[in-house]
């Protein structure tokens, strides 16, 4: 029976897969997923759906417990900034600093900016809340297939200031440290070697897909394959309805300051967040006249996004906890191979299926001691981890992908592809760069 286990966790991760990219909600695929490992497994049925721990409601409400209230604000402070017109004022702006006459250029900045939130401590969930209506009405004065937008969103806010660049504050580079003793710059060299190769091909990447679009003659609604253009897009707001420049901007200064300056006070992005949006409440409210409304369609957008990326995470508990799941775990370990190229790819292959957070963990607590024994440094083992976390990231059934098309408007068919290859082509990469160079220096 331990092959039937084996077989249905790889059909549950197929099926999820499948039925996401078909159109199915989340929400209804991950469970039916679950149940394929459930029932291959042998598992008590309602014991693995509704228990207590280790269960799938386990994993939805311990999601839930955790970033809901991020969703929440994150999602009403987004609608404040897009309602009221903030964020064209912002994007006005950009323009006429960068110009209008190299889309590249803005894509780069727009790159920058989710690094600089990024690294600042900021999550990716609410950079995907503040950038996202930020960037559409750049991407739609400068005419570009709004579907672009993954690739500056992905490699700014989600690849090398979660785990390459030295010091960066991200959960993933954090998880090593309690447990290997090391520290946020652990192995610089590597990190930074690391850095500059998935910039190189994330900046080539976009380049290319860029240029591809604007040869086929895309504009920014190509992404809808002919279907009505949303109603929101229909609403323009004049030049009269927009706020100054620096009121629009001040909200978000105000987060980031915020959140840098108190970095170390108990869920200081909560507090952050409520305080940017009391602000925006009070320096909008001309341009706002119904501010219940924004805040309505904050908390729906939300409920959407959050339920979606909970569920990502509670089929990830049914599988984990599966009997034939250890099996599997203890299969990766015993591969023939060099020991990092070994220890990287257990970490890569568990991401695509616990997360990059889940995955590190797993790796650090019960996988890292045989190769300290080895006299692998543990900085070495930290970075390659950290970096290996990150190759199976961007999947139908990440929450970070699902939170990104319920903010964005986009699906499996748009704006996936590009996302999954900037990020997990460039961890990809990154990871081999990083192992040949531990190989050199260690």
């Amino acid at each position: 029976m331990e092959i039937v286990g084996i077989l249905g966790l790889a059909l549950a991760i197929m099926a999820i897969i499948y039925l996401s990219f078909k159109g199915l909600n989340i929400v209804v695929a991950a469970p039916l997923a679950a149940i394929i490992v459930i029932v291959c497994n042998q598992m008590n049925f309602f014991e693995a759906l509704t228990g207590s721990e280790n269960s799938y409601m386990a994993g939805l409400a311990g999601f839930l417990i955790k970033n809901f209230a991020i969703f929440l604000l994150g999602a009403m402070l987004g609608q404040y900034m897009d309602r009221s017109g903030a964020t064209q004022r912002i994007a006005e702006v950009l323009l006429e600093k960068i110009g209008t006459d190299s889309p590249f250029r803005v894509l780069i900045a727009l790159t920058i900016i989710g690094s600089v939130l990024t690294f600042g401590g900021i999550s990716i969930f609410v950079v995907f809340f503040t950038l996202i209506p930020l960037a559409r009405p750049i991407f739609k004065k400068l005419d570009i297939n709004w579907e672009l937008v993954s690739i500056p969103l992905f490699l700014g806010a989600g690849t090398y200031t979660m785990s390459m660049i030295p010091g960066t504050p991200s959960v993933q580079n954090a998880i090593p440290t309690t447990e290997l003793g090391t520290t946020l710059t652990a192995a610089p060299l590597l990190g930074i070697a690391a850095t500059i190769t998935i910039l190189i091909f994330g900046l080539w990447y976009m380049k290319h897909e860029l240029d591809k679009s604007i040869k086929k003659g895309e504009n920014f609604y190509s992404y809808l394959d002919g279907k009505p253009v949303p109603k929101e897009d229909q609403e323009a707001v004049t030049d009269q309805e927009k706020p100054g420049f620096m009121v629009s901007i001040l909200p978000l200064l105000l987060l980031i300051v915020l959140i840098l300056v108190f970095s170390k006070v108990p869920n200081i992005i909560l507090i952050a967040l409520t305080v940017a949006i009391l602000c925006c409440a009070f320096l909008f409210r001309k341009y706002l006249p119904d501010q219940k409304d924004v805040l309505n369609k904050g908390a729906s957008g939300a409920v959407g996004s959050s339920f979606g990326a909970a569920s990502a995470v509670a089929f990830g508990a049914v599988l984990t906890s599966a009997p034939t799941f250890a099996v599997v775990q203890e299969a990766l370990v015993n591969m023939p191979g060099p020991a990092l190229v070994t220890l990287g790819v257990i970490t890569a292959l568990l991401s695509g299926v616990m997360a990059a957070s889940g995955a590190i963990g797993t790796v650090v607590s019960q996988f890292a001691q045989p190769y300290l024994e080895m006299g692998i440094p543990a900085a070495v083992i930290h970075r390659v981890v950290v970096i290996g976390g990150g190759v199976l990231t961007v999947v139908p059934q990440s929450g970070a992908v699902i939170a990104f098309n319920s903010i964005s408007g986009l699906d499996f068919k748009h704006g996936f592809k590009q996302a999954f290859i900037v990020s997990n082509g460039g961890f990809l990469l990154a990871l081999i760069v990083t192992l040949i160079l531990a190989g050199v220096l260690y």
